[in-house]
């Protein structure tokens, strides 16, 4: 599944403890300074990080720095689903409402992507990975293969990251291709609105073990992270449209 997250503004000053068990790991994962995610106001890629084989990994940034509407977008996890890239990068080329802030990741997972994989460069299903009900699935390659411990891979971390300097109030994490929004945790009224507005039923997924959203909703109170499942197959352009016409909509209204 994919998901799709809105941020909130840059929380200073936070001190995270590392995951209990998870040992830091040598791949490269470096994210911008606070002062360089919260300085820019108009849309530019730039370098988060990178991945396990060290394809870059880039972030888009709009609107208003250290607003405290950010809207927190990641177009790929899975790299064998990725038709929600198309959806980010049009929000990257969108003026977001007065006050908000857009910021988006198109494409977290790089390397299965260039390989048609759902897995990473080190066959992780990076939608496992993260802390909150994570458990030992499957082996390196397996559909559903969590890594060796939490937060073993680069693309995870940078995620992790990210959402702790932003402190995301809505964060959407797009997926295939199930066709729906699901209720992931968050505040079910921003889920019901998406779906709304995006004509996608609201359904209710199983609480799967290591996800993003999970690990969001957990370990940030009144934040809303979520999965959209877009259908099988490319985005239209009027798909598209709609879309990136929800996100904005439910940027200018959060609050």
């Amino acid at each position: 599944m994919a998901a799709c997250t809105v941020v909130a503004a840059v929380a200073s000053g936070i001190t995270v403890s590392a995951t209990a068990g998870a040992p830091a790991v040598s791949a490269p994962a470096r994210v911008g300074s606070a002062t360089s995610l919260g300085e820019r106001s108009r849309g530019s890629p730039r370098l988060l990080g990178r991945s396990a084989a060290g394809r870059p990994i880039r972030v888009i940034e709009s609107g208003k720095a250290g607003g405290a509407r950010t809207v927190l977008v990641f177009g790929c996890i899975h790299g064998s689903e990725c038709a929600g890239m198309a959806v980010a990068r049009r929000l990257a080329a969108t003026r977001p409402p007065a006050g908000a802030r857009l910021v988006t990741v198109p494409n977290l997972n790089p390397d299965g992507y260039a390989a048609g994989t759902r897995q990473n460069g080190r066959g992780v299903d990076l939608n496992r990975n993260f802390p909150r009900g994570w458990r030992a699935l499957g082996a390196p390659g397996a559909l559903h293969y969590s890594g060796p411990r939490p937060l073993s891979e680069p693309e995870s971390q940078l995620a992790r990251r990210l959402i702790i300097r932003l402190r995301p109030r809505v964060t959407i994490w797009f997926h295939q291709a199930l066709a729906l929004v699901d209720r992931s945790g968050g505040d079910v009224a921003i889920e019901r609105r998406y779906a709304r507005l995006t004509g996608l039923p609201l359904r209710r997924l199983p609480p799967y073990p290591g996800t993003a959203t999970r690990w969001q909703n957990h370990a940030f109170a009144g934040t809303t992270s979520f999965v959209v499942e877009l259908p099988a197959g490319p985005l239209s352009a009027n798909a598209t449209r709609r879309h990136a016409a929800a996100i904005i909509r439910l940027a200018a209204a959060t609050r």
